[in-house]
């Protein structure tokens, strides 16, 4: 019996050691799927693909509905909610672009660019997204809603939504507003990834809940060195500033009451001032090398080739501020803060700037402005953004590219 069991001993540590022995030296086929690792090679396109050909439908039907126009999302899109199940091998391209690159009616632009679908998604005015995979292309026309929300003013339209990473998920902050509207409100929503689908929460607050009037133009910003989430609004008066939840769907504060009593002016006059058009809006906040920086719209946005719409910046050492531009002028005032772009021969009324950073983390600016060949939209634009010597950010020239410009770096799967 000693023998027998002793037998069976041997089996198993037989057995025992083939198994591990598998685990340890993968057959051809495992060797096959190991990850392999990613190139940063650098190639240029010559070819200026067009962006003219994207949409038939450029506004929704009417609007109390938009129909949803989401295409089927191919068979080499991921969710921003899965990580992929293997690597590939990427490269690092450009293409070329000339503005406009988009040359329909996208105002307000404001996006994201999604790592795990290798895209880049920009929102505008009523509800419409684009998104591009080189940066420079831009198609793919969606709506984010089936129907435009009704908690604001009778007739309200959707206006600069503004989409957001923050703490796992993409939120949404938008506008309900119409022309002369004396209570605009700001919504929010949130989806797995920039191509929806997206989930409506409704209100966050009205203007005279929250104590500013013309409560419009929501910015969230994600402060890289605490993760604490503030959002920034207003529309030529005054900008304000209220730090939110760490999810970005409420108040830190936790009532709007006492948001409305912990608020902060980070930009133009007090909110009992009447519309200003050397006040601002589209307040837009990014972090770089120890400054915020807070940019901002100013002059008028909506009026053709006779708007005077331009971009301005002002920094803070927190997002709180005090914000001054380069002569020191608080941008507690009128007519501060130091150029970033403005009009030229071809395009007016240049304005409501986002900013995203291609794959090489190179920041771009996206904005709107008139063609002066096409007076009736409010097109998309973007250049690179520089930084001068004393850490300026401005567009080169300080107007919008008119011929052919190198793009944003992005990632492409080598064949």
């Amino acid at each position: 019996m000693k023998i027998k069991r002793h037998v069976r001993h041997l089996m198993v540590l037989v057995f025992m050691m083939v198994i591990s022995s598998c685990a340890l030296f993968p057959t051809s086929s495992e060797k096959d799927s190991l990850p392999i690792a990613s190139s940063s090679s650098e190639t240029f396109s010559s070819a200026n693909e067009s962006s003219e050909e994207l949409s038939t439908s450029e506004v929704p039907s009417s609007e109390s509905e938009v129909q949803s126009s989401e295409p089927e999302p191919s068979s080499k899109e991921l969710s921003s909610s899965e990580e992929p199940s293997i690597s590939v091998e990427l490269e690092m391209k450009r293409s070329t672009y000339t503005n406009s690159v988009y040359f329909y009616d996208f105002p307000d632009p404001s996006g994201v660019y999604d790592p795990i679908q290798r895209m880049w998604f920009l929102y505008a005015t009523g509800g419409q997204y684009l998104r591009s995979s080189d940066g420079v292309t831009w198609g793919q026309k969606g709506w984010v809603f089936g129907h435009l929300p009704d908690w604001g003013t009778k007739g309200a339209g959707l206006w600069a939504p503004d989409v957001q990473y923050i703490n796992g998920q993409y939120v949404m902050y938008y506008s309900l507003s119409t022309w002369g509207d004396p209570n605009p409100g700001i919504g929010y929503a949130t989806a797995p990834k920039p191509n929806g689908p997206w989930t409506d929460h409704g209100k966050l607050f009205l203007s005279q809940e929250i104590g500013v009037n013309n409560s419009i133009d929501a910015n969230a910003f994600v402060d890289p060195n605490t993760n604490r989430v503030y959002l920034v609004w207003g529309s030529m008066r005054g900008n304000y500033l209220v730090e939110l939840t760490r999810d970005g769907l409420g108040f830190k504060a936790g009532s709007v009451e006492q948001a409305a009593l912990s608020k902060i002016r980070v930009a133009g006059l007090d909110t009992v001032h009447g519309w200003d058009a050397e006040t601002y809006e589209a307040a837009y906040i990014r972090y770089w090398d120890g400054y915020y920086y807070l940019f901002l719209s100013m002059g008028t946005c909506c009026e053709g080739l006779s708007s005077t719409y331009k971009v301005v910046v002002g920094r803070a050492l927190s997002p709180y501020g005090p914000y001054y531009d380069d002569t020191g002028t608080d941008m507690r005032n009128r007519s501060a803060g130091k150029l970033v772009l403005q009009k030229n021969d071809t395009f007016v009324g240049t304005g409501h700037n986002s900013v995203i950073d291609d794959v090489n983390g190179e920041p771009w600016i996206y904005y709107h402005a008139y063609h002066v060949d096409k007076q009736s939209a409010r097109v998309l634009l973007q250049d690179k953004l520089l930084f001068d010597e004393n850490g300026w950010p401005y567009v080169e020239g300080f107007t919008p590219s008119t011929t052919e410009q190198i793009g944003p770096y992005y990632h492409s799967v080598v064949e």
